[in-house]
């Protein structure tokens, strides 16, 4: 059985920053890219940042390009998303997922791709 479970996430003041962790099981988590997903009240899923199976490519989003790292360590099963200077609009459940379609050699920001979720996290940047 696939589980999926971020966490991490809380609240902060703009400016300030949080990581978030995902860790997989049930697995081979170093076949999988990985990614990060956004939403927050109102709005569509968003696609924020995703990793392929060896981290050699990587994408972000415009909204967090400079601000947001994703990392992953595959010894650990884990993935990582550190946010720097979080604004309110970064405000959102953020979702993390794995995604085997690529093969794990590409990743995408469309959410379609991917076949498992996690439950979520809350992040809630005030102002």
């Amino acid at each position: 059985q696939v589980q999926v479970v971020e966490s991490g996430g809380g609240l902060v003041q703009a400016g300030g920053s949080l990581r978030l962790s995902c860790t997989a099981s049930g697995l081979i988590f170093d076949d999988y890219a990985m990614g990060w997903f956004r939403q927050a009240p109102g709005k569509e899923r968003e696609g924020v940042s995703c990793i392929s199976m060896n981290s050699i490519r990587t994408y972000y989003a415009d909204s967090v390009k400079g601000r947001f790292t994703i990392s992953r360590d595959n010894a650990k099963n884990t993935l990582y998303l550190q946010m720097n200077t979080l604004k309110p609009e970064d405000t959102a459940i953020y979702y993390c997922a794995a995604d085997l379609t690529g093969s794990g050699v590409v990743c995408s920001e469309e959410a379609k791709w991917y076949q498992f979720w996690g439950q979520g996290t809350q992040v809630t940047v005030s102002s």
